[in-house]
C-alpha cells in the first residue's frame, strides 16, 4: 500500500506540505529536524512554512508514516516508518537510524515494570545509540 493510500485510510488528505514533507525524508540519510526538513522542502517548493512542516510532521506520525527520534544533545528529528511496530538504532558519530522490529521482545519486562509500579502500559519507545559498521571501522568515537 502506498503512503498516500494509508494517509487516506486513516482519514487525512494528501496535501502539499506532506507530500514535499515525504519526499524530503525519503531523500534524508539521518533524522532530519523540522527545520533542517524546512529548509531541504523550500528547494522543493519555495513557498512552504516552518508551522506547515510541523502540522504535516504531526499528520504524518499519527498515521505512521514517520517517526519521531531523540538525538543526543538535539531536538527531536523524524525519519520513515515502516509499517508495525519498530524500535530505532541511532549512530552517534554519523547520526544514521536504523528501524529493527519489535514489541513481544519486551512483554516480559512491561509485565514486571506493570506489577512492580502499579502502572498499566499502554505503549513504549525503544531506541538505542552506538556506532554503525562504517562509523566503527573508522577509528576511534
Amino acid at each position: 500500500m502506498s503512503w498516500e493510500e494509508r494517509l487516506n485510510q486513516a482519514g487525512w488528505r494528501v496535501t502539499m506540505p506532506r507530500r514535499v514533507v515525504l519526499r524530503v525524508l525519503q531523500q534524508a540519510r539521518r533524522p532530519l529536524s523540522p527545520q533542517e526538513i524546512h529548509a531541504r522542502g523550500r528547494r522543493i517548493h519555495p513557498s512552504l512554512g516552518l508551522v506547515s512542516v510541523y502540522r504535516a510532521l504531526e499528520v504524518l506520525e499519527q498515521a505512521g508514516l514517520v517517526r519521531r527520534v531523540h538525538r543526543e544533545a538535539r531536538c527531536d528529528g523524524y525519519i520513515l516508518a515502516s509499517p508495525g511496530h519498530h524500535h530505532v538504532l541511532i549512530c552517534r558519530r554519523c547520526g544514521r537510524a536504523v528501524e529493527f522490529p519489535g514489541a513481544e521482545d519486551l512483554s516480559g519486562l512491561i509485565d514486571q515494570v506493570e506489577r512492580r509500579t502499579g502502572f498499566r502500559v499502554e505503549d513504549h519507545l525503544l531506541q538505542l545509540i552506538g556506532l554503525c559498521a562504517p562509523c566503527r571501522g573508522s577509528g576511534p568515537a
